[in-house]
């Protein structure tokens, strides 16, 4: 205890120990806002991963009443299910370029769904796998045909990629604006839905995509809070030690006594020189 108000004393009279001390608060202060950002992060993914897991196992609801206009979407909807109900417009599908599943490159399927109030639900029906030849599919499966019941769940509108272009009959990405434009009907353009099921179903679907991925950096974002933490404490620590050495090398009678007791009790937790020998003999 005398030696750390030795210290103190010495960092609140001595002025060379005032830079170095204005140093360690600001490079603690640095790392007290790191580590609050990393506890922020990690709250954020908690919630991110709660809103994903309750979206994804809700029931679904009818689609007018998650999505109350064309552009209505909020990001707080995402993998929610919904449930509509129309005629798939097959001659207006397209092919979504660059996709992966699994590491394997290939398409996603995206096929509007004109329903029964004229309105028009992009609905992303799968995965499909590049064909021998790579620039299409080698088989496009068919949708049901006629009035088909269509559970998806929510995904936001990718929109258009500047100088991106794609062939006839495909698209660089799930750009709802231009799928409407295709369709030449009032299209939700705020999201589109990822298949779950259809009913009647197909004779064949496209493999489905993965479910999401929760965020897994929670434990990652605590680690790093904790470390900033101890960072900043480390600052202190070191500026502690050096002014405690230099107060040691100037005689200081606190700092001196401590030492003292300090290898007082070293020497009696160490073997005298006849224990050591007996040891040795005994080995």
């Amino acid at each position: 205890m005398h030696q750390i108000t030795a210290v103190l004393r010495a960092l609140a009279r001595d002025g060379r120990w005032r830079r170095p001390l204005a140093l360690a608060i600001a490079f603690a202060i640095g790392c007290g806002l790191l580590s609050w950002w990393q506890f922020a992060r990690r709250t954020e993914t908690a919630e991110a991963n709660a809103l994903v897991v309750a979206n994804y196992d809700a029931a679904p609801r009818p689609l007018g009443e998650v999505l109350h206009g064309l552009t209505a979407y909020s990001p707080g909807q995402q993998w929610r299910q919904v449930r509509a109900t129309g005629v798939y417009l097959v001659q207006d599908q397209l092919l979504v370029r660059d996709r992966q599943l699994g590491g394997n490159p290939g398409f996603e399927l995206l096929t509007p769904l004109r329903l029964d109030d004229g309105r028009v639900f992009v609905v992303d029906r799968g995965f499909l796998n590049v064909g021998t030849k790579q620039d299409r599919p080698d088989q496009i499966p068919a949708p049901p045909s006629g009035r088909v019941t269509v559970t998806a769940r929510l995904q936001a509108n990718e929109h258009a990629i500047p100088g991106r272009s794609a062939p006839a009959g495909e698209i660089p990405s799930i750009d709802l604006e231009a799928v409407a434009k295709q369709v030449g009907a009032p299209t939700y353009t705020g999201a589109y839905g990822l298949m779950v099921s259809e009913d009647p179903p197909a004779g064949i679907d496209p493999a489905q995509l993965d479910p999401p991925s929760f965020g897994d950096d929670e434990g990652t974002h605590l680690s790093y809070a904790i470390q900033w933490i101890l960072f900043a404490l480390l600052a202190f620590f070191g500026l502690g030690w050096s002014v405690r050495r230099s107060l040691r090398d100037a005689g200081d009678p606190d700092i001196l006594a401590a030492d003292l007791r300090a290898e007082a009790r070293r020497s009696k937790r160490a073997p005298s020189d006849e224990a050591a020998e007996d040891q040795l003999l005994d080995r």
